[in-house]
């Protein structure tokens, strides 16, 4: 069990480049990866019950005591990160499924790899933890509402069909972990370490299927996708940030906004994507995958040597 926690936290620590490794073999080698497809909402669902084995009732206690900062932060997370993808299609005259791809990222909830990101950046934590809970427990509303309004003019969006799914794959999942640690706590305080190996190995497999289905278009587009993408996650940062700036929140909470606010959970896009809009639309998620988890340490790191006022 010791070396599986030892490699665990290797996995994780190493995550960003374990993600670029597969999405190179998978450009170069797709044949293998090609069959991996059928299991995006499965290997999804894996890593979101994963989420749930380290939720517990102390993680929404934030919602009471400091009802505004976790309003503000859920309000930013699903007004700013849909409209600037929205303005970003227009902008760079996306194709049409890329560009409901990249609202349908924008739309997601925040993901589970922000909350190492923010204590990285010595951010407010418990407030990173419960933005991430309450966005993704609202996400079968949300997302579908999003794309819905907002992806609707370039595709046909079947936000009832999305809304079953993001209950199946993502709220299940976690209602299931937290049962679990609920009823079998010695047992999940023993094995928790690896959960990170398993949520990494789960993630990797996804963008291994998602890359090697579209090898074709990433030769042709694929910059214009990460430029995308870029663009949008540098604005959820900076914008986050600044939203908590102007609500005069503690520089923690700005830090723990901007990240929370920037990093979305990119699987869920990829798995809503390949299911309900095609292949094409699944790769702004893939691509978010890898540079989320590049900028979330770049950050981190620059505010980790910076002093909280």
């Amino acid at each position: 069990m010791k070396l599986l926690a030892t490699i665990s936290s290797l996995a994780g620590k190493y995550f960003a480049l374990l993600v670029m490794l597969m999405a190179i073999v998978a450009y170069f080698v797709p044949a293998p990866f090609l069959p991996l497809g059928a299991y995006i909402s499965m290997l999804l669902g894996v890593v979101m019950f994963g989420m749930g084995l380290t939720l517990s009732a102390s993680d929404f206690k934030l919602v009471l005591t400091r009802p505004l900062a976790v309003l503000v932060g859920v309000i930013a997370q699903f007004t700013v990160m849909p409209l600037t993808a929205l303005a970003i299609a227009y902008l760079l005259k996306l194709p049409p499924e890329l560009a409901a791809g990249l609202v349908l990222l924008g739309s997601v909830p925040g993901g589970t790899a922000s909350n190492v990101m923010v204590y990285l950046a010595k951010g407010n934590v418990p407030l990173s933890i419960t933005m991430t809970s309450v966005s993704t427990l609202l996400a079968p509303i949300m997302t579908p509402l999003l794309l819905l309004l907002f992806a609707g003019q370039w595709m046909p969006v079947d936000a009832k069909s999305m809304f079953v799914m993001i209950i199946q794959v993502i709220i299940v999942p976690i209602v299931l972990g937290i049962v679990v640690r609920k009823f079998a706590p010695t047992i999940v305080r023993k094995s928790i370490a690896i959960v990170p190996l398993i949520s990494v190995a789960a993630i990797i497999i996804i963008v291994g299927a998602v890359v090697s289905k579209n090898q074709e278009t990433i030769a042709t587009a694929g910059l214009l996708v990460f430029f995308a993408v870029f663009l949008h996650n540098t604005a959820g940062l900076i914008i986050g940030y600044y939203v908590g700036k102007l609500c005069k929140l503690s520089v923690s909470d700005q830090r723990a906004l901007a990240i929370e606010v920037g990093m979305q959970n990119s699987g869920l896009g990829v798995a809503l994507a390949s299911a309900h809009l095609g292949p094409l639309a699944a790769l702004p998620s893939t691509f978010g995958a890898v540079w989320h988890n590049i900028s979330g340490p770049i950050i981190a790191t620059i505010w980790s040597k910076k002093k909280v006022e």
